[in-house]
């Protein structure tokens, strides 16, 4: 009787099976090629429509941001900077004499680039006399030709509150921009309080 042929047990082949290095090479790539191109779909998605928003705000209102204007349309307020330290004597150049230089305001000790506001601020301007210097209490009194200065003494908290609402004013504006702070020496306690005037101008309209 010839001899049996048994057949060679495949039952557990798969259950032993490991892929080689190369298929496990081809799974990944094929994995991190899937995950890229769903990536670049939403980006594509996205960028769809900013364009679509952004024509859409330009056609209704001419503007790109929907009649929006503040420090997120700035785009100077998306750059970091260094803060610039100024004496009363460096800030002094900025006044808008050097038409090679930023026109600088000061308010409250914090530094502004007001140059895109130079047919206001620059010479000849009709507040030229806010460049190149600290004028916060004339911002609040009216006074613009001798209250032209830093000094806050005699100030009720009402009128601070408004010096700080002009400060806002700048710090949020589409063009204006804070590039530092001025460093005043100390008022002399004994100096008098700048007196108020009698022909007080109307108040700096924003």
């Amino acid at each position: 009787m010839p001899p049996v042929q048994r057949k060679k047990d495949t039952s557990n082949l798969s259950e032993n099976y490991v892929p080689s290095k190369t298929s496990k090479e081809y799974d990944q790539k094929k994995s991190s090629s899937s995950g890229g191109l769903i990536c670049l779909s939403i980006l594509q998605v996205i960028l769809t429509f900013l364009i679509i928003n952004f024509a859409a705000s330009f056609f209704l209102t001419e503007t790109w941001f929907w009649g929006y204007e503040g420090k997120y349309t700035n785009w100077r307020n998306w750059i970091p900077r260094r803060e610039i330290i100024f004496s009363e004597a460096e800030l002094a150049k900025y006044d808008g004499s050097d038409p090679n230089l930023p026109i600088y305001i000061a308010m409250n000790g914090e530094v502004f680039d007001v140059t895109a506001g130079k047919h206001y601020y620059g010479k000849g301007g009709g507040y030229n006399f806010f460049a190149g210097k600290d004028a916060s209490r004339a911002y609040i009194t009216g006074c613009f030709e001798t209250h032209l200065t830093h000094d806050l003494r005699g100030l009720t908290h009402q009128q601070i509150k408004d010096l700080e609402n002009w400060a806002g004013f700048y710090r949020d504006h589409h063009t204006y921009y804070k590039v530092g702070r001025v460093v005043h020496p100390p008022i002399d306690p004994k100096t008098p309080i700048p007196p108020p005037c009698n022909d007080a101008s109307a108040q700096k309209s924003q």
